[in-house]
């Protein structure tokens, strides 16, 4: 990982847009700062498409995305995307001086599909809650349609074995599992970040982002930003990713010197730079 000095001035200034992860990379000790909002509203006053894709639930997602200066906010690994809805005579940064903005919301699975896969989900999340004593669910599940979460840092503490037990419980049901910074999150499906940043930017600007990863950034802190990371040209950790360092097979190209918030600002302060 290099310092986010060495990201080449040229390179910033092609941007067409950012994608960023919210927990622990727009994020510090749970709620967005002033500098990183304030950030996402200079990226979008600058012409910038600003995509937050997250682990959280599309319940809990639903009032940033009608609130913060972003365009959409993909929950739930890939599964579903919140659109802000703004009308011509709207400024980008709108959102950011206290307007709630309606929604469009945008699934990939069809609804017979996600009430048969939530039924099934339910029945493993009982399976580990039963197997694993210390598992506890995300606080957040109430708000969750495409997904179980388990925590394991953000309000409970779960051992790296007992991760790793119930990691083996969701493998052995047939679910995708991804662990972030804070949960273990499990879905039935073939989505993941990468397949949802793809589906967004085709949905909301009908382009291809997998022929342009050139053009865009990410920004991410954890294991499970290991596909963007892996997929962008442009990849970048806040410094909170040193954390998972040893676990990455996919580390981010450039880091930067502040954590959480106050890292998604530097970044988003560099590509600002390389436009004025």
């Amino acid at each position: 990982m290099l310092p986010l000095s060495h990201w080449p001035h040229a390179a910033r200034r092609q941007l067409l847009g950012v994608f960023t992860d919210i927990d622990d990379t727009l994020t510090t000790d749970g709620a967005i700062t002033a500098d990183a909002l304030q950030a996402l509203d200079n990226l979008r006053a600058a012409g910038l498409v600003v995509i937050a894709v997250t682990g959280r639930p599309v319940g809990w997602s639903e009032p940033f995305a009608r609130s913060w200066p972003v365009d959409a906010i993909v929950a739930e690994n890939g599964a579903v995307a919140l659109c802000a809805v703004r009308t011509a005579g709207q400024q980008a940064s709108e959102s950011a001086r206290g307007f709630l903005l309606p929604l469009r919301r945008l699934y990939r699975q069809d609804e017979a599909t996600r009430r048969a896969n939530f039924a099934r989900m339910q029945a493993v999340a009982a399976r580990v809650l039963r197997e694993v004593p210390s598992a506890t669910l995300a606080r957040d599940s109430h708000g969750r349609e495409t997904d179980i979460a388990i925590d394991h840092s953000e309000f409970s503490q779960l051992p790296p074995a007992q991760i790793a037990q119930v990691l083996g419980i969701l493998d052995s049901e047939g679910m995708n599992a991804s662990v972030s910074s804070i949960h273990i999150n499990a879905w039935y499906g073939e989505h993941n970040k990468w397949v949802g940043a793809r589906w967004i930017v085709r949905e909301l600007l009908g382009r291809d982002l997998s022929t342009e990863t050139g053009r865009w950034a990410f920004v991410g802190d954890s294991t499970n930003d290991q596909l963007m990371f892996e997929a962008f040209t442009h990849s970048v950790g806040v410094a909170n990713i040193a954390r998972f360092a040893d676990q990455l097979t996919h580390a981010p190209r450039y880091v930067s010197a502040q954590a959480r918030g106050a890292g998604f600002a530097e970044v988003a302060a560099a590509v600002l730079a390389a436009r004025a």
